[in-house]
């Protein structure tokens, strides 16, 4: 989600002048427009391996869940504007994956262009073309 956000985008409006965390002011009435498909690659938040799809980035160093910043993964948005599913979506999320892992040996395949297929949901392309094995 990180790489590839569902919402690639979101657009925020101000109701009242304001400052950005960065300092920038802010006039009322004026309309925000945040990238999640660029901020989930920018080194300057995620580090020199930004662009690279690495799950163990998010395991702590004692193998648990490392949490990140709302406003750093921002997929499901931040503060009071927070995501009311973003706990059962998770969890959700969780599930499933145990579910089909449990079960079966999943591979990409190598020969395929992945990218993206720029809408209002973001999704890909060609699709994501796999084989899958039955473990039992």
């Amino acid at each position: 989600m990180r790489l590839y956000p569902p919402i690639p985008f979101q657009r925020k409006s101000a109701i009242k002048p304001d400052f950005l965390p960065s300092g920038h002011k802010v006039d009322a009435d004026s309309t925000i427009i945040i990238f999640l498909y660029a901020m989930g690659r920018m080194r300057a938040i995620w580090g020199e391996d930004a662009a690279e799809f690495k799950p163990e980035r998010w395991v702590s160093e004692t193998g648990g869940l490392r949490h990140e910043s709302s406003y750093k993964f921002f997929s499901f948005n931040a503060g009071p504007r927070a995501c009311l599913g973003k706990h059962i979506s998770m969890i959700q999320l969780k599930t499933v994956v145990l579910e089909i892992l449990q079960d079966y040996d999943i591979e990409v395949l190598k020969e395929q262009k992945i990218e993206p297929y720029p809408g209002v949901i973001l999704r890909m392309k060609n699709g994501l073309n796999v084989t899958v094995k039955n473990r039992c």
